[in-house]
């Protein structure tokens, strides 16, 4: 969603927002410690995504590579998109035996708006591991995956 210069909202289209998204990933231009792009790049509804977090310092995270899935539903980004680690990770806001995340526990999903994005979900993630009691909480292996 948009506002024109005579205050008219527009709302952007579902392939143009993921677009969007896609070139500001290829060119680099997003978070340090983030990354994300399509599955297949001859996916048309641009719909399975992987994404990346690179563990942050100072927790029990910290140099550790996770790897993501993230499903982009029909309705995006009238609504969140579905997340699921692929790299077992032991936080409040993943289930512990399939990786996937309650959107309900993670700032950025649960107060979702359309402007919103893929990597609005993942530094949102990368948050969480900061806070208490995650940024101490034991963590599996490395190399482990769900």
């Amino acid at each position: 969603m948009q506002k024109t210069a005579s205050g008219e909202i527009v709302i952007v289209p579902r392939n143009f927002k993921l677009l969007e998204e896609l070139e500001r990933s290829e060119k680099g231009q997003g978070e340090m410690g983030l990354s994300y792009g399509l599955v297949d790049s001859g996916d048309t509804f641009m719909s399975t995504w992987n994404g990346g977090i690179l563990g942050p310092p100072g927790t029990m995270f910290d140099g550790r590579f996770y790897e993501l899935s993230i499903h982009c539903p029909e309705k995006y980004p009238a609504v969140p998109p579905q997340v699921r680690f692929v790299t077992k990770v032991n936080m409040s806001c993943v289930d512990s035996k399939t990786g996937v995340v309650n959107a309900n526990k993670v700032p950025a999903m649960k107060h979702w708006d359309r402007n919103s994005g893929i990597e609005t979900v993942l530094s949102s993630l990368r948050h969480v591991m900061c806070t208490d009691p995650n940024r101490r909480q034991r963590q599996p292996a490395e190399g482990l995956t769900y």
